[in-house]
Parts: C-alpha cells; sequence; structure tokens
C-alpha cells in the first residue's frame, strides 16, 4: 500500500493506476481517494494515469491534530507531485480540494500542472461580507458546526439525501448513500471540524484571478453545499478564461450521479 511523507513527516495514503498521462484527483473536505472510483477507473481504461491520495485527518493518512490550513494543505499536494515527480498533470477538484488547488498555484507555481478542473469547489469565498453579500453569516454556520459535531453520524445520515439531489430524481442507491457516509466518517472529528473554518473564512478571489492554466469548471445548479450562485457562477466570472458547464438539477455529489456525464467532459478536457 503506497504512501508517502510530507513537509512536515505526516504520512499519506496514496493511489496510483494506470499509465499515460498523469491525472491526479483531489477529494473533498470529509472524503478519501476511494471517493473518485468512479472516475479513477474508466480514465485509467481510457489509458491515463489515474492518482489520487487520502488528504491528512482522512482515509488511511495520519490523523494528525494540525495542518487543516490551506498553505499546509497546498504544501501536502506540493510534497505529493515532488515525490513522484510529476510533470503536465491534469488536476481534478472536488469541493473543497479546489480551495487547495488554488492555493498550491499561489504558493508553489504551475510548472508541474498542465491544467486544472474545478468540481463543485467551494471556492472563492463563503463568508458573508460587505463585499460578499449573499455569502453565509456566521451564525448560520456555527449553528450547523455544533449540529455535526453533537452527533456526526446522524448528521451525514440526515444530509446525505441533499448531497445527492435526489428530490430532484437523481438516481443513488442506498447502498452507495451509506458507502458515502462511511467514507465521511473516516475522518476525525478535528479534521472535519477545522478543515470547515478553513474553507468558510479563506477568501481566494483574487488567488482565483491570477490563475492562468486551463481551466475547466463544472457545477450543478442545486448543489446544497457549494450553492451555484456563491461558488460556480462566481469562480466563472473571475476567470480570465475558462470552459464552464452548468449540470441541471445536480447537486454536490455530481461524481456519483453524474459519473458518465462527469467523466466524458474530463475527458474532453483533457485531450483537447
Amino acid at each position: 500500500m503506497p504512501y508517502f511523507s510530507s513537509h512536515d513527516g505526516t504520512t499519506l495514503h496514496y493511489q496510483d493506476w494506470g499509465s499515460g498521462k498523469p491525472v491526479l484527483f483531489l477529494a473533498g473536505g470529509w472524503l478519501s481517494s476511494t471517493s473518485w472510483e468512479l472516475q479513477m477507473l474508466p480514465l485509467t481504461r481510457a489509458g491515463l494515469r489515474c492518482l489520487s491520495y487520502d488528504r491528512r485527518g482522512h482515509g488511511k493518512s495520519d490523523w494528525v491534530g494540525h495542518g487543516y490550513d490551506y498553505d499546509s494543505l497546498a504544501d501536502d499536494l506540493a510534497a505529493f507531485l515532488t515525490h513522484l515527480d510529476l510533470r503536465g498533470v491534469t488536476v481534478v477538484a472536488h469541493s473543497m480540494a479546489g480551495g487547495e488547488l488554488i492555493r498550491y498555484l499561489t504558493r508553489h507555481g504551475n510548472d508541474r500542472i498542465a491544467r486544472i478542473a474545478l468540481v463543485s469547489a467551494t471556492a472563492p469565498y463563503l463568508a458573508h461580507a460587505e463585499d460578499n453579500p449573499n455569502g453565509i453569516p456566521q451564525p448560520v454556520f456555527e449553528a450547523v458546526n455544533v449540529a455535526r459535531a453533537a452527533d456526526r453520524p446522524l448528521w451525514m445520515e440526515q444530509n446525505a439525501q441533499a448531497f445527492f439531489a435526489t428530490h430532484l430524481g437523481n438516481q443513488v442507491s442506498s447502498a452507495r448513500i451509506a458507502w458515502m457516509v462511511q467514507k465521511c466518517m473516516d475522518c476525525s472529528l478535528l479534521a472535519a471540524d477545522e478543515i470547515m473554518n478553513t474553507v468558510y473564512t479563506a477568501d481566494l478571489r483574487d488567488e482565483l484571478c491570477a490563475i492562468t492554466l486551463p481551466t475547466l469548471v463544472i457545477h450543478g445548479d442545486a448543489d446544497a453545499s457549494a450553492p451555484i450562485e456563491l461558488c460556480g457562477r462566481v469562480t466563472k466570472d473571475l476567470l480570465a478564461d475558462c470552459v464552464y458547464k452548468e449540470y441541471p438539477a445536480t447537486g454536490h455529489g455530481i461524481m456519483i450521479t453524474h459519473a458518465a456525464q462527469l467523466n466524458a467532459d474530463l475527458l474532453e478536457f483533457i485531450k483537447a
């Protein structure tokens, strides 16, 4: 089982499948590298080298008590790319991993990266502020944190349907939902809490504007975790040039409910 040592000695688990052009999948908060299984296998079969790693505090990586800010997480990404000496990489980031990727480009440059895809990303800024009037008010954010910490399994179970937007007709088996809830539980409570604070407070608007790489932005218009009016559409407007795709009646769990469509869009983007 492959592992690597990150910048501060934290041991992180990763997956490395196939050969060809490298595609690195970054999982969303609370999820591990396994969340990308419906993408990694088909794209590996399509002749690509597909990689993913478990963020610190997640999955099979060390459940350490520090390093959940975007600077540290970006440095973990840099350590992984250096460990395997990856170049010409397409990086696909889901949810809060979009912030990791944006911060990586700010701190480490784009020498190793060929293109990026932001899938249901929480960027650029979630908190309510004078210059971000549509943001989430702090009392609302804190109330959700308290409810989640009080009974995390119950909170995950109650919010799973919204994650997949099943109320709009998206088909997900009960077994798959239970599996995803368990994957979210395979994350320390400290990591879950710290990461949400990082996501909520990070203002990535200026960093996003500075991106010059070819960028694909994919977002569901029924995303309850990263509302499209606050995230996907703002991201599209801030980027100098990007390919933007909006999936109708689609929630945050886009890599499950719309796996075939997402895979086709990723392959088209990678091969362009």
